[in-house]
């Protein structure tokens, strides 16, 4: 069984270490483990989690701007899944408005198009999110069952969201790598707070990989 509050700790100890030169690379790094600190401290229930979210999002939106900006869709959706967790309003509003106007709508790449539906999903222009959604459906390169629940969500389908989420969480039950390691089913969280926030239900049974 896990130790939240340990695993917590050595997160935090871990971002706190001197990564050298601040370059892109280092500042995604820095934002992966402020987002394990973060998942983790939800998963302790402690009151610091929100804060160690947000620090990765804005790590994650900075290294936007180090790097190309051309492809590095991972971030916006990361920053966003990060707001959310956090439930900071003013700082996902904005995130989202930064992540539309990159142009992820319209990106080639199916990750750039899932941060455009969390952002309309965010905005609450639920009609463009079901149109992007819509494309990231039956798609090889991209998960079915996230792409279910999101459309799922955008279109107000209360009855296919639960069975959506709930295979979303089934996957990170089945998962040997997590993001440094912590083992946290933050899509289906993410997902789980789009639908409560539009009044859907979305009840997930209990697992290893969501907070008790």
């Amino acid at each position: 069984m896990t130790d939240w509050e340990a695993l917590a700790r050595e997160k935090q100890a871990h971002y706190e270490v001197t990564h050298g030169e601040l370059d892109e690379r280092a500042v995604v790094r820095l934002g992966n483990l402020a987002y394990a600190a973060g998942l983790a401290s939800l998963m302790a229930g402690s009151p610091s989690a929100g804060a160690w979210l947000l620090l990765a999002a804005e790590h994650w939106r900075a290294s936007w701007d180090l790097g190309s900006g051309v492809d590095a869709w991972g971030r916006p959706v990361g920053a966003l899944k990060a707001a959310l967790l956090a439930g900071d309003e003013v700082v996902l509003d904005e995130l989202a408005g930064w992540t539309l106007g990159l142009g992820s709508a319209a990106a080639a790449s199916p990750i750039g198009r899932y941060a455009a539906v969390l952002a309309f999903l965010v905005r609450r222009r639920d009609d463009d999110a079901a149109a992007v959604a819509a494309t990231l459906r039956g798609r090889d390169d991209f998960p079915h069952d996230v792409g279910e629940a999101l459309a799922a969500i955008a279109d107000g389908d209360e009855a296919s969201v639960a069975p959506a989420v709930e295979s979303v969480v089934l996957s990170f039950e089945s998962r040997e790598e997590h993001l440094e390691g912590v083992a946290v089913a933050d899509t289906a969280l993410v997902l789980r707070e789009l639908a409560h926030r539009r009044g859907l239900v979305c009840e997930l049974r209990a697992s290893p990989v969501l907070p008790s």
